[in-house]
């Protein structure tokens, strides 16, 4: 029964709690006058994630690191880029819900925080492990000394960026790098899960402690679900380094949900998961176990003769049963008591042979649904010459979905790598009639031209990730021939802005100067570009359906049957005008160069202000 308060409400811990579910990382313990602990603001962090630059002030260990605070202003900085459609490279591009997207992580995820803001309903994640060889993402914030850089091989002599990069344990920023790395893409990230979303983030040991300091402070400690441990390995390493430390056989797998409290689905039983029947049928038998009845946990009513109706037995001098006698009763009711060899045994029913139907979402993964080694044997049969050394199991991210989501949801894996989570949703769509979409982006990291991918085609590493997911959908197909599933994807790639660039004041326009600008748009940019340029702006999914029709001579593009309807034709008519008013879409877009003169457009407004007066119009 709960106490009445008996004084006003509690303000100011009111609005550390709305600012706490905005500005998770913002939140802190501190201790009141009567040294109770309260939560309290960190205003040194909530300044630094509302500025746009770096806030004066020293950093040290609280969890911090040279770089943090610009991590975060790099998370929060906006930037002139979008996504181009490659319809060449897709599958079904016109009824596909699937999205392939080619870019660095950081970038796209700033690009998808309008359009998918809390709709993903789960994140998987397999970023680079920090064990001195992998890559680096390339971020602005950690390149921000050219000197460090060029002592540590950022570059390369041309100028370019060198993703294989040596980022050795003795190196200065050995952390600091990897940190920031992953601090800025998972702010971004936790923007895009849905309310009962939840994140997976697999990780070894050399940054586990980093990833979960981290992970508490973007999604809160409270919304940690668990620790997922996973038996990656079955065979040693008999390396001159293995002698120096403890052969880990497992990974972990961080679970992180927007609710506290979030249930997952468990997986139903069948004659697959069945254990193995022991000598006496189905059972198992457990003697009923006896304490020390002295002291005062001894209660007489647990000293009683246990008999089968054939045999007694009783417990030993000084002994007491730990069952009692309403319980012995029971077992014996149900004819699962017995004794033997002077013990009183019961049986126990494996869980299926009670009733029990389903199994839990346990937090340890056991060989059997795959190791890494098993995972590069199958990716190897089914795509070879890939050149991942590491992989994860197809069964393990399936199995993740299923305990995760429900039929239709969005599923987010951003770094996708060779694109195992998009195999494995599709793989689960096709056994439950399933419907979810997956959005799979990927750095395009080049493949050495002395390696197997290179001489195989493969020029980068979206390449192999997207002829995985060609073969998976067949293979999957091959083994299901009765499945409907969606085996498409949209291939987008992070570009520059479709709008030049324009820096000139008013009085440095000259005659040749405004005919150059006549449009606002790059030569090399088609009607696709500019449509899906107009879907990230206004904020609209990126998967939907739409068609293409010519009216009067023009081109109009209508999305999701009037979410958006668009023509980016010069010198529009004004029956091309009244022909999209008339459909009343919830929104219209034109090229600012479509109409010749100020009055034309001001004619555009008027035509929509009464046959559409609730249509959105812009200009590009």
């Amino acid at each position: 029964m709960d106490k009445m308060r008996m004084e006003s409400e509690d303000i100011q811990q009111d609005n550390v709690a709305k600012i706490a579910a905005l500005f998770p990382n913002c939140v802190t313990e501190a201790r009141d006058e009567d040294g109770h602990l309260k939560k309290a603001i960190n205003f040194e962090m909530l300044k630094q994630m509302l500025s746009d630059s770096v806030i004066d002030g020293d950093e040290a260990y609280e969890f911090t690191w040279v770089g943090k605070k610009a991590s975060i202003v790099e998370a929060n900085r906006p930037i002139r880029q979008t996504l181009r459609p490659v319809k060449e490279d897709s599958v079904n591009w016109d009824s596909t819900e699937n999205l392939y997207i080619e870019g660095d992580n950081l970038e796209v995820l700033k690009l998808l925080q309008e359009s998918y803001l809390g709709k993903v309903k789960m994140i998987y994640i397999d970023p680079p492990y920090n064990t001195g060889h992998d890559f680096v993402y390339p971020d602005s914030f950690i390149m921000n000394n050219e000197d460090y850089n060029e002592g540590t091989g950022y570059f390369d002599e041309d100028g370019n960026v060198n993703y294989q990069r040596e980022n050795s344990a003795s190196a200065g920023r050995y952390h600091s790098d990897w940190c920031s790395m992953i601090y800025s893409r998972l702010m971004l990230a936790r923007n895009l899960l849905s309310e009962d979303g939840v994140i997976f983030i697999s990780i070894d040991y050399n940054e586990n402690f980093n990833m979960r300091s981290i992970a508490n402070e973007i999604f809160g400690e409270s919304h940690f679900i668990g620790e997922i441990y996973w038996e990656s390995k079955t065979k040693s390493q008999n390396t001159k380094t293995s002698y120096n430390k403890l052969q880990p056989k497992e990974e972990m797998i961080l679970v992180y949900s927007n609710q506290e409290k979030r249930r997952f689905h468990l997986i139903q039983l069948g004659e697959k998961e069945y254990p193995e029947k022991d000598d006496r049928g189905v059972y198992r038998k457990y003697p009923i176990e006896v304490m020390n009845a002295n002291g005062v946990r001894g209660r007489k009513s647990m000293i009683f003769d246990i008999t089968d109706g054939v045999s007694t037995v009783s417990p030993p001098a000084g002994k007491q049963w730990k069952l009692g006698q309403d319980q012995v009763a029971e077992y014996r009711k149900a004819g699962d008591l017995y004794i033997e060899n002077g013990k009183a045994i019961i049986k126990m029913r494996p869980e299926y042979e009670r009733n029990e139907s389903t199994q839990p979402f346990w937090g340890f993964f056991s060989k059997e649904i795959g190791t890494a080694e098993s995972a590069k044997s199958e990716l190897k049969t089914l795509l070879p010459n890939n050149g991942f050394d590491t992989v994860k199991p197809v069964e393990m991210i399936r199995r993740l979905v299923y305990h995760a989501t429900e039929k239709n949801d969005i599923i987010l894996d951003f770094f996708s790598g060779s694109a195992t989570t998009a195999h494995a949703v599709m793989q689960l769509n096709a056994e439950d009639e399933g419907h979810r979409k997956f959005i799979m982006v990927q750095l395009p990291e080049e493949t050495d031209e002395k390696s197997e991918p290179f001489k195989a085609g493969y020029k980068n590493i979206c390449e192999i990730g997207k002829e995985r997911i060609r073969r998976a959908a067949k293979k999957i197909h091959e083994d299901n021939p009765d499945a409907k599933f969606d085996d498409g994807f949209r291939v987008l790639k992070l570009d520059d802005t479709n709008m030049k660039d324009v820096y000139y004041a008013a009085g440095d326009y000259t005659q040749d100067l405004v005919s150059m600008l006549e449009s606002n748009v790059k030569p090399d940019r088609t009607d696709l570009d500019l449509l899906f340029g107009c879907l990230l702006d206004w904020g609209l999914p990126l998967s939907l359906p739409y068609t293409s029709e010519t009216i009067d001579g023009c081109i109009v593009h209508t999305y999701n049957d009037g979410d958006l309807i668009a023509c980016f034709d010069e010198n529009v008519p004004e029956s091309v005008i009244k022909a999209i008013a008339k459909r009343q879409p919830l929104r219209a877009v034109f090229r600012d160069s479509s109409f010749a003169s100020s009055p034309e457009k001001i004619n555009v407004g008027e035509i929509f202000k009464s046959l559409a007066p609730d249509t959105r119009v812009k200009v590009i």
